[in-house]
């Protein structure tokens, strides 16, 4: 079999068969299929997508390229969660000390922050201390005796994702929803979870900005996983504005501390349980969805979650006590009355790495001080004077004018949804 012959198959929109995907994964892997080859494979499915069928085997290829975690058979389900990346998007750190405190494993394999949208490693590493590097022995180990960790990908776990991944960054290939599907699951299932749940964002501040495209993916990402035997579920949300009120590093953890000492952001609290509370019952861990949103709401209320993030931090060599960094803040008012309309989340979260809270290219530092708080919602009426957002910078007379740039005041607004659909196989 020849390279070039997959390669063109491809470009004529041609279905592959298993066998060739094989061959093309592993000789990637192997290194005796080249990096520009394996580009011009990348931009013929870019431009011709992918059958059902390819996808999952596609898939399952990258999957298979590297090892799983293993777990033992002690009738304690294994979850995970993903998120397709937002701004302010918290609830892993709230989710899987939850989750935890509901007797679930969480062995959430996360990621770092590249643009607009942050990272949960890198909110996580506002905690002094705090490990993010564990091998697998560590993980196991971890999640086995505190019920969950949050760390990055092993680079034994899906090699091939990791190598094509940054090849498709530089090759304007990372937008192919059969690509970002087998990149997502082929991480995720390397964990061997017993079910997963996806958080999939539109909006100004989502990686997609158009709802139906937000939907195929969920489709692509629920037939896929099912295919191979894990029970995945999608909810589709509205990224449109940052979820709860803070965006950054550090000001987010103390956000995620609000949601699980039973307060914080109502937005924060509801997607993570509606987000926790599915993998609840598909692990068959509660009798209806119902029973689960209220026996999680209990578990946020009473502290018990709260115990387990400590535990995981701890874990993971953090101080969970330690009293975090946070830049000086800086409101910006309203200069007119009316509603808040629009919110440009993506240029709030690019704000947010210009003033050293984000990535330009994944070598840059963090700087985990800084952050935005929005003090005001779509569609709430606002008044001169009024604080709209709070910026945590030590450089206001630049980022202060930038934010409310960003923020539009008109006649009327209504607020929106957060949760707009979900995908499940019935």
């Amino acid at each position: 079999m020849l390279a070039t012959t997959v390669i063109a198959a491809k470009r004529d929109n041609q279905e592959l068969t298993d066998a060739q995907l094989h061959f093309l994964i592993s000789g990637y892997c192997n290194d005796s299929i080249p990096d520009y080859q394996m580009a011009a494979f990348a931009m013929a499915v870019y431009l011709n997508g992918m059958t059902p069928r390819e996808t999952a085997a596609l898939t399952r290829e990258m999957l298979d390229s590297g090892t799983r975690l293993q777990w033992p058979n002690d009738g304690i389900p294994r979850v995970d969660k993903h998120s397709t990346g937002g701004l302010g998007d918290k609830t892993s750190i709230v989710l899987a000390p939850l989750l935890a405190a509901a007797g679930v494993q969480v062995p959430m394999l996360s990621g770092r922050g590249l643009g607009a949208t942050g990272g949960t490693l890198d909110k996580l590493e506002s905690i002094p201390g705090y490990r993010t590097d564990l091998n697998l022995q560590e993980i196991t180990r971890i999640t086995q005796q505190t019920g969950c960790v949050i760390t990055g990908a092993s680079a034994e776990l899906a090699p091939a994702d990791r190598r094509l991944y940054a090849l498709r960054d530089v090759t304007a290939t990372v937008p192919s929803i059969p690509l970002i599907t087998a990149s997502i699951l082929s991480k995720k299932l390397a964990e061997s979870p017993d079910a997963l749940i996806l958080d999939v964002k539109f909006g100004s501040g989502a990686f997609m900005k158009s709802e139906e495209t937000a939907k195929q993916l969920a489709e692509s990402l629920v037939h896929t996983g099912s295919h191979l035997g894990v029970p995945v579920q999608a909810l589709l949300t509205d990224m449109n504005q940052p979820l709860g009120r803070c965006s950054g590093n550090a000001v987010e953890i103390l956000e995620c501390l609000e949601v699980l000492r039973g307060t914080g952001p109502s937005d924060v609290r509801e997607l993570t349980l509606q987000l926790a509370a599915r993998l609840l019952t598909a692990v068959d861990h509660a009798d209806s969805l119902d029973v689960a949103l209220t026996q999680l709401g209990r578990l946020l209320d009473d502290g018990t979650a709260l115990t387990y993030y400590e535990r995981m931090v701890a874990a993971q060599s953090g101080d969970p006590s330690a009293r975090l960094s946070v830049a000086p803040a800086h409101d910006v008012v309203a200069d007119t009355d009316g509603f808040l309309t629009t919110v440009n989340a993506e240029q709030i979260g690019l704000t947010i790495v210009e003033m050293g809270g984000g990535r330009r290219v994944m070598s840059d530092r963090i700087d985990h001080s800084v952050g935005i708080e929005m003090l005001a919602r779509i569609g709430d009426p606002v008044h001169v004077g009024q604080p709209l957002a709070r910026v945590f910078t030590k450089l206001p007379e630049v980022f202060v004018s930038r934010v409310r740039n960003c923020l539009t005041i008109g006649e009327v607004a209504a607020p929106r949804p957060l949760i707009t659909g979900e995908i499940h196989l019935d």
